[in-house]
């Protein structure tokens, strides 16, 4: 039996051994995930900044088309086209702070994926448990596409298409396709797809379920097929626009760019757009016909088509924007998908909050007022009446409401600050307030990476494994 084929069913089994308690088998979903003649057909590629600490640890793995930034440590392990992003991990010295707790790091922190399979998964931030500072750890996981695994160590699970585990220590889960779930700490917990669920014990819990049967139209997951839906027609329908940039490690620099900004050689920018001062634009997003006003920033997986961004915009990693006019300073959530049409577009008053995992399709213009948060699926006004609440009246929410499908109990202006802080942060981070030579970010600091290629076996019993690697400083 090949390598590859051999770890490939190790892994299956691990997952599986951690989830026997919920009595959930990946292995129909496994089968086929990673088809074994694309892993020789892309190579995987690391970035070099002055900025990042450089260590990096292949073992017994393949890592087919991915992309990985800083520390990190990969072992026993397939990887295929994923984005490993070390760029926000701790640092040496650093004091991490948990409730009453200061941490300080004895080591720079590490990404640390064992005995797991990413399939197009996004791994990013750093580890929020005060028990595992210096690893972000990931093991016996099994990952499917366009999954996010955000801040959050994951042992034992599964995630399926499109689900996001945000600031979450995940143990032995299975975490439903299109679901998003940031609670701090869980285990042994099957999460139904499209379960949206922010949970600050002692502080607020936000609990919405989408209906199955509109659900299942954009994203569906079933032991018998592979992945289908909306969500995946509307990435395949623009996959051909990202071979030309994958098919060079480094191509010629686009000059309309600021120099504040800037943008990946592995994101795909098409004509017609505008990009202006302290601009992110990750690998793997795509940007056609739009403007990104100052600094807003593109995350990775993101997709923008004739959508003008007026500034201070997150478009998290994953998000959707399409045919939208979307006012200064609004946070689009993770996997997010807002699909207006070239007849009916699609407008966010500023300072709105897109819930990570908001479906907004619709076929008749659509306006979002100002300062709203808006979440679950929304394809018409009366949808967007039941799935919407002006911030300020969130903040008088002092014990509980109900709306349609959402069940919200807590404290209202807590919840509206924690956001609004996180989103301050995301945009400090990526350099969105860089002026005069301070406040730099990603947008400035990522102007300096410079990329490398590693390649895999094409032959024999190691047929697209990759030698054990060692790369450091």
């Amino acid at each position: 039996m090949r390598e590859l084929e051999k770890i490939y069913n190790r892994i299956v089994q691990r997952v599986n051994i951690n989830l026997r308690e919920l009595n959930f088998d990946v292995t129909p979903f496994a089968d086929q995930l990673i088809p074994p003649d694309q892993m020789t057909k892309f190579y995987a590629f690391y970035g070099i900044t002055p900025d990042h600490p450089l260590d990096l640890h292949f073992h017994h793995s393949a890592l087919a088309g991915s992309y990985f930034l800083g520390r990190c440590r990969v072992s026993n392990s397939l990887l295929y086209k994923s984005d490993i992003r070390g760029d926000e991990l701790k640092r040496e010295k650093q004091i991490f702070r948990f409730e009453n707790f200061e941490i300080v790091l004895a080591t720079d922190e590490m990404i640390s994926i064992e005995n797991s399979a990413l399939v197009k998964t996004l791994v990013h931030n750093f580890s929020h448990d005060p028990e595992t500072v210096e690893k972000f750890f990931i093991k016996d996981t099994l990952a499917m596409d366009y999954s996010n695994i955000h801040g959050a160590p994951s042992g034992g699970c599964f995630l399926g298409p499109f689900a996001t585990v945000d600031l979450t220590t995940v143990r032995d889960c299975a975490i439903g396709c299109y679901s998003y779930v940031q609670a701090g700490e869980i285990s042994h917990m099957n999460i139904a797809p499209g379960t949206i669920w922010v949970n600050s014990p002692g502080n607020f819990n936000f609990l919405y379920t989408y209906p199955e049967q509109p659900l299942a139209q954009y994203v569906s997951l079933s032991p018998e097929y592979v992945p289908w839906g909306i969500l995946f027609d509307f990435i395949e329908e623009h996959k051909d626009a990202f071979q030309r940039v994958f098919d060079f490690v480094n191509l010629d620099a686009i000059e309309s760019i600021p120099n504040t900004a800037s943008l990946d050689h592995f994101a795909v920018v098409l004509p017609r757009t505008k990009i202006e001062d302290n601009v992110l634009v990750a690998q793997r997003a795509y940007i056609e016909n739009s403007t990104l006003g100052r600094g807003a920033n593109a995350q990775e997986n993101c997709f923008i088509i004739n959508s003008h961004l007026e500034g201070l915009n997150v478009t998290a990693h994953g998000a959707k924007i399409v045919n939208a006019n979307m006012g200064r300073g609004i946070f689009t959530g993770f996997n997010s998908f807002l699909f207006g049409k070239p007849e009916s577009r699609l407008t966010v008053g500023k300072g709105s909050i897109i819930m990570p995992h908001t479906i907004i399709d619709i076929n008749e213009p659509l306006t979002v007022p100002e300062d709203h948060l808006v979440w679950g699926l929304v394809r018409n006004g009366n949808e967007l009446a039941e799935n919407s609440i002006p911030l300020e009246e969130l903040t008088k929410v002092k014990s509980s409401f109900s709306r349609g499908r959402l069940h919200f109990e807590g404290k209202g202006d807590l919840f509206v600050k924690t956001f609004q802080d996180r989103i301050h942060h995301i945009l400090e981070a990526n350099g969105a307030f860089y002026e005069d030579g301070k406040n730099a970010g990603h947008a400035q600091r990522n102007q300096n990476l410079s990329l490398n290629t590693i390649q895999p076996f094409h032959f024999g019993e190691k047929k697209g494994m990759y030698p054990d690697i060692q790369i450091r400083p």
